[in-house]
């Protein structure tokens, strides 16, 4: 459980709007998160939650709201502005390539170098060692930094993209719908490494539609309905029945159920 009552939120998501022409995606929605905390984001498809997280991220720019960061407002122009600023997102689809190695694709864009002859060359060794070194932090022993990323698991490949987000700096991390295509298995080791993530201060923003996977690791859930927040709870504050009927639309489920008869 995490001390946040100790700490300012590292961002702060206050009113945001987002319209696409005539169409409003975000309507009002405000969420904070601290340091130390892992704020699960709730929500059925068309929710919301992709639009507020690449608006968070720096993909969109909101079109009306305010994002704080580290206390300071903040004008993303773009993703990289975000990053930054310390704030990255793993997405469900990682950027990686299969056939290369687990310490290459942890390094992707940040390639350490040795100059030898006047050549710059991959430093094969450092990214080995420090590859090795941020796995096991993260409770994952690979067999060989070398080895080909597509021979670990979907979890374990989670993983390498949470370490390697966490190792470049992240303050916040963005997780959209890790656990949506795994199973309980590797499930259970991306849950196990949110927790060990936040247990190092990384504020932790967990996108899934799965109730179960939120309340394993969340300290509070938001819910989205429509691009409008349905509430946010504490852990302790809300059982999973509730946290799922929120997710369902709470009366508009309560009445179709009555009209099926109770089979939903």
């Amino acid at each position: 459980m995490n001390t946040r009552s100790s700490h300012a939120p590292i961002i702060q998501m206050r009113n945001i709007e987002k319209h696409f022409g005539p169409v409003i995606a975000l309507a009002g929605v405000s969420l904070d998160v601290y340091p130390g905390e892992c704020h699960c984001l709730l929500g059925d498809n068309g929710a919301g939650k992709s639009t507020f997280i690449k608006t968070m991220s720096g993909v969109h720019k909101p079109t009306r709201g305010e994002i704080v960061f580290n206390g300071a407002p903040m004008n993303f122009e773009t993703p990289r502005d975000a990053m930054e600023a310390g704030i990255a997102t793993v997405h469900q689809h990682l950027a990686m390539i299969p056939l290369m190695s687990v310490s290459r694709n942890f390094f992707m864009g940040n390639e350490p170098v040795k100059r030898i002859a006047g050549i710059n060359f991959f430093d094969h060794d450092h990214a080995n060692s420090v590859t090795m070194s941020e796995m096991r932090r993260m409770g994952i022993n690979l067999r060989a930094p070398d080895q080909a990323v597509g021979t670990l698991s979907g979890g374990e490949r989670q993983t390498v993209a949470i370490a390697r987000a966490v190792y470049f700096g992240a303050k916040v991390l963005i997780l959209d719908e890790p656990t949506s295509a795994l199973g309980v298995r590797q499930t259970s080791n991306v849950l196990a490494t949110i927790d060990t993530v936040r247990k190092q201060g990384v504020a932790v923003v967990f996108i899934t539609h799965n109730v179960r996977h939120a309340l394993a690791v969340g300290d509070r859930f938001t819910v989205l309905n429509r691009g409008q927040t349905l509430g946010t709870a504490q852990r302790g504050q809300i059982t999973p029945d509730e946290l799922q009927d929120m997710m369902a639309g709470g009366q508009e489920m309560a009445t179709l159920e009555g009209s099926l008869g109770g089979t939903v």
